[in-house]
């Protein structure tokens, strides 16, 4: 049996990232200054705003004082946002990989209350460029000609927002109401563990991230004990979990309401710069390949010895005949490959990533689950993983990796100019972790092949069928929470009612999760945030076809149009790489896709 928390044997000895180029630690006096210097750049900021008369006005001519006016206040919004972002990064380093540092929960919450004065000076910004037209204004202010796209978003936020002093005292208010409930799912969750009991009688008492690893193992018993381990232990933070879940959706459902938006999904859709019309489609494509996944996952099941559907225990199991297991060296060199196929820029930032402690691997207690990737110091990165040892985990490297690559195209522009929406920012990571399926599947046949397959549809599974009982339980939590507070055992119906639409005759019902709502953190950090995986996922598939056609091409304007993602909408984006994502079509070829993997799938297995 492999001991999951001994970094030496299968997994090697796994990379911690090094935040220090920034700041020696969270108490070094350069860090202090820096957090009193940025105290003082947002007071200097609100005084610009209220200096100019930066708030909502009537539409008027505009005049070179309003083009001095957005000059200085776009110089100003954008470094303030930049070193906030920076100081951001660096408290999230220590706080995401140990939620009991006191240190970093308190510097993390300084940050929140700052946070909280500069959230309404958007707000504010927004409503003076709708007054005075973005188009006008560009023609008498230098920075708002360089800014007109993200200007442009900006003013038709202007739309849904609350009164000013509304938007002001909302803004203090969730400092201690959602972003507080949102801290207290993360402490929780990360700080829980469950007690294992291996198949040589022994048990042992892991963090929750690496008993959620263990689903990958090999061994069907251990996958089955980390199973039963995991549903004894979520009831323990049901409770809290079930306060956090209302607090965050109730509040939301206020302020959208006030805010002018009848679903909550319209105001998802419009903070990812994607129409309805688009989601629609892509929706439509996704419910019609149900069916083909629940036919994969049965195809699945019987080469894990079941007589039927798939039980959940067995979704994210390596194929009998894959190897036991890989180490991280394994790991990168499957993405080295991979990344060697598109060229140089790949694998020279690999390489930075490695050099530069951009990674911090390893599972351990108090460490947040999941995987993310955030700009840091110039364009470097700072990416967290929970290493499984498994192929799968070789693909989350990659992913994170792409929206390193991604924030690198990004390092020149503003902090206006990179704002991404969740969509379009899985653009460059949903590439990357293509890169690694089809540089396998173009060498590899028979059961080398089928276990390549094997990973590829096991997160195409999770991004296509399960965001999207993701989607159709927070949708029903929306409605009824309009209404009422929701039980424990309410959220738990929801999630299995969910699951059942989703996952179909494909799983086996009696062993679905009820509290995957208490294990997702998206639930608690944004409203609909699982859907923009599905769009990135397919969106991603056009986008390896338009590279596989014509390479050079490909490579000549990948990455300009990166670094222009956080300045125009979805499907502005799309036609430059000429897709139209408002046609089922697109979704549909997209999905063509995966159904050819899944038919190539089960003609191997059928051997």
């Amino acid at each position: 049996m492999t001991d999951q928390l001994d970094r030496t044997d299968v997994h090697g000895e796994l990379p911690r990232w090094d935040p220090t180029p920034l700041h020696d630690s969270l108490t070094a006096r350069s860090f202090i200054a820096a957090q009193e210097q940025l105290g003082a750049d947002v007071a200097r900021l609100e005084q610009l705003f209220d200096q100019h008369d930066i708030r909502a006005c009537e539409p008027r001519p505009v005049t070179a004082a309003d083009g001095a006016a957005a000059d200085a206040v776009l110089r100003a919004y954008n470094a303030a946002h930049r070193d906030a972002a920076l100081l951001g990064a660096f408290v999230h380093a220590y706080r995401s990989t140990d939620t009991t540092d006191d240190t970093a929960q308190s510097a993390a919450s300084q940050l929140d209350v700052l946070d909280a004065r500069l959230r309404p000076l958007t707000g504010r910004l927004a409503a003076w460029v709708q007054g005075l037209g973005p188009a006008q204004l560009a023609t008498v202010s230098t920075e708002a000609d360089d800014h007109l796209g993200p200007l442009e978003l900006l003013a038709a936020r202007a739309d849904h927002q609350m009164p000013e002093t509304d938007e002001h005292l909302y803004a203090e208010l969730a400092t201690t109401g959602s972003a507080s409930w949102g801290r207290l799912h993360t402490d929780v969750t990360s700080q829980l563990t469950a007690g294992v009991t291996f198949p040589d009688g022994t048990t042992r008492e892991l963090p929750m991230a690496a008993v959620r690893g263990l689903a990958t193992q090999a061994d069907p018993a251990v996958r089955r004990a980390a199973y039963d381990a995991e549903l004894r232990a979520w009831p323990q933070v049901g409770v809290a979990c079930a306060a956090a879940m209302n607090g965050i959706k109730g509040e939301a459902t206020i302020v959208n309401r006030r805010r002018g938006w009848s679903d909550p999904l319209d105001a998802s859709l419009f903070a990812n710069n994607v129409s309805r019309a688009t989601f629609e489609a892509m929706h439509a494509a996704v419910v019609e390949s149900l069916p083909d996944f629940h036919s994969w996952m049965r195809t699945k099941a019987g080469l894990h010895g079941h007589d039927g559907p798939l039980p959940w225990w067995d979704l994210f199991a390596p194929l009998p005949t894959a190897a036991s297991g890989i180490s991280w060296d394994e790991g990168i060199d499957i993405v080295r490959t991979a990344f060697a196929s598109y060229g140089t820029p790949l694998t020279a930032m690999l390489d930075r990533a490695l050099d530069e402690r951009w990674m911090d691997a390893e599972a351990r207690a108090g460490k947040v689950g999941g995987a993310f990737c955030m700009p840091f110091v110039g364009d470097r990165s700072l990416i967290l993983l929970n290493w499984s040892g498994s192929t799968d985990a070789a693909q989350t490297t990659a992913h994170e990796l792409g929206h390193a690559y991604h924030n690198v195209q990004l390092a020149d522009r503003t902090s206006l100019q990179r704002r991404l929406p969740m969509a379009i920012a899985e653009t460059a990571s949903i590439f990357c972790e293509t890169l690694v399926v089809e540089e396998g599947l173009g060498r590899l046949d028979g059961d080398e092949r089928l276990t390549m397959l094997d990973v590829d549809l096991v997160g195409s599974n999770q991004v296509v069928v399960d965001i999207h009982s993701r989607f159709l339980f927070e949708r029903e939590v929306f409605a009824r929470r309009a209404k009422r507070v929701l039980s424990v055992g309410e959220l738990d119906e929801l999630m299995l009612t969910a699951q059942a639409q989703a996952y179909g005759d494909g799983l086996d019902r009696s062993t679905a999760h009820p509290k995957m709502w208490a294990v997702k953190g998206h639930y608690y950090g944004a409203h609909f945030y699982n859907w923009p995986y599905t769009y990135g996922l397919l969106f991603g598939l056009g986008l390896f076809a338009r590279f596989r056609d014509d390479p050079e091409r490909f490579r000549a304007g990948y990455d300009d149009i990166l670094s222009r993602t956080g300045m125009e909408g979805a499907e502005a984006l799309a036609r430059r790489f000429g897709f139209d994502v408002t046609d089922i079509g697109f979704w549909r070829a997209s999905l063509d896709v995966v159904r050819s993997r899944i038919a190539d799938y089960q003609r191997l297995a059928s051997r």
